[in-house]
């Protein structure tokens, strides 16, 4: 992995993303060469000189401070996790021998959490988005997690190359959402964690096995795995409208509890509950670990615009 090229991009991206007259900079006549704030025009923003600010994006400086990361980010605009993954890749080229990632292993606590959510889809997820434990009706609505490979026990993995997980949406409007919402938060994962192999051999596989993950990712989309609506088609259950929450655990914040509850009184609730109340034996068997094959969709056309991803960033 190569934080520098790493670092460079995401800077390159926030400043082109961000119209000079919005930062204050004076427009002048003429053509400019690049989209958004030029380097010298973002230095002079922050307070740095143009050098300064020129090593810092291509991660030629190894001791950048904090006031200084929070001016650039307060000239770029950043969001809370933008801020803080820009202090993740800063500080992963300082520290890039550290220690990796430790076995996650889930509380007995909360896996008695889970089990008691009848009627409330859950998993806990870790580092990556690996899903290291889920409940009976997680199972029944998206795959039996259990009987899949270690290695394909993750969100990213399956939102992107299982074909079973990928028709539940019914449209590609409503994977497409969730599949940015699992790029940022893996991007973000990959600043925490910069010495985890198997956090890079799982990029290096969705960049290598899915045009669609890697054009996302060079997007440079970073944001937490938190919130948001997922509209399901299940085959047994039907349309769905579901809320998900991700709760992050008390004395183990690199775990999350991830739930998918429907509104009191809606179709989708008693959707839920029936799908937990008996379909799941049916619909997942034992040799059917990725779920019930659908017909196949019609596949979207490609988007005119294209982005190209550099494979030297997984």
């Amino acid at each position: 992995m190569d934080f520098r090229t790493e670092l460079a991009a995401f800077l390159r991206s926030r400043r082109a993303r961000l119209r000079p007259e919005e930062a204050g900079v004076r427009p002048f006549g003429g053509r400019r060469r690049v989209p958004g704030l030029r380097r010298e025009e973002l230095a002079e923003l922050a307070g740095v000189s143009v050098d300064y600010y020129v090593r810092l994006e291509q991660g030629r400086t190894h001791n950048v401070s904090d006031s200084v990361l929070d001016a650039v980010a307060r000239v770029l605009r950043l969001d809370d996790a933008e801020r803080a993954h820009l202090g993740h890749l800063t500080r992963a080229l300082r520290h890039p021998a550290s220690t990796p990632p430790a076995p996650q292993p889930v509380r007995a606590g909360v896996e008695v959490l889970l089990a008691a959510l009848d009627e409330v889809p859950a998993y806990v997820v870790g580092r990556r988005l690996d899903i290291l434990a889920s409940n009976r009706p997680a199972r029944a609505l998206f795959t039996d997690f259990d009987a899949l490979p270690a290695e394909r026990r993750n969100v990213a993995w399956l939102h992107f190359l299982d074909p079973g997980v990928r028709g539940l949406y019914p449209d590609r409007e409503a994977w497409e959402e969730t599949a940015r919402d699992t790029v940022a938060a893996l991007r973000m994962d990959l600043g925490r964690h910069p010495c985890d192999d198997r956090l890079c051999d799982l990029l290096g596989e969705l960049s290598v096995r899915s045009e669609e993950f890697s054009l996302l990712w060079a997007e440079q989309l970073v944001r937490e795995h938190s919130h948001g609506v997922e509209r399901l088609r299940h085959p047994v259950a039907g349309e769905l409208t579901l809320r998900r929450e991700t709760l992050r655990l008390p004395d183990t914040p690199e775990q999350a509890l991830v739930t998918y509850a429907a509104e009191q009184g809606s179709p989708s609730r008693a959707a839920l509950a029936a799908l937990a109340g008996g379909a799941a034996p049916q619909l997942w068997g034992a040799g059917n670990a990725t779920g019930p094959r659908r017909p196949e969709r019609p596949t979207a056309r490609t988007p005119k615009k294209t982005l190209s991803l550099d494979r030297s960033t997984v």
